[in-house]
């Protein structure tokens, strides 16, 4: 149990600093659109978390090491919305249509609303 949460937290601290690096970057790039570096962590985070699950998929070994390094605790540092997009590719994968459909209107709706709940509650 102490050997996963270690290798999660190596991969998670190894993630967010890069989300740190790259939002950076983009915002020298693009002062004035600080929301494009979220997206490109997002896209990318999607990407590697697709590819890192397809290889674990396809690879005999046991992969929980990997998995948990950099699935679970690099993509996880470096975006949240890597997983998003991984269950709701299982989702429907496993033909939830309806489940897939309602996480992700609910997700998209109830996360900005909170925001907004958040910002109110603080003036």
């Amino acid at each position: 149990m102490i050997k996963n949460i270690l290798l999660i937290a190596l991969g998670g601290g190894l993630g967010s600093v890069i989300r740190y690096l790259s939002c950076i970057s983009t915002g020298k790039i693009w002062p004035s659109k600080t929301f494009l570096a979220t997206f490109i962590v997002n896209i990318i985070g999607c990407f590697l978390i697709g590819l890192l699950m397809g290889y674990l998929q396809k690879t005999e070994t046991d992969g929980n090491t990997l998995k948990l390094l950099l699935v679970t605790g690099f993509c996880g540092g470096f975006t949240t919305f890597s997983a998003f997009g991984l269950e709701n590719y299982n989702l429907l994968q496993s033909q939830n249509y309806i489940t897939s459909l309602l996480y992700i209107v609910s997700s998209i709706v109830v996360g900005i609303a909170f925001v907004v709940i958040g910002i109110y509650l603080t003036k």
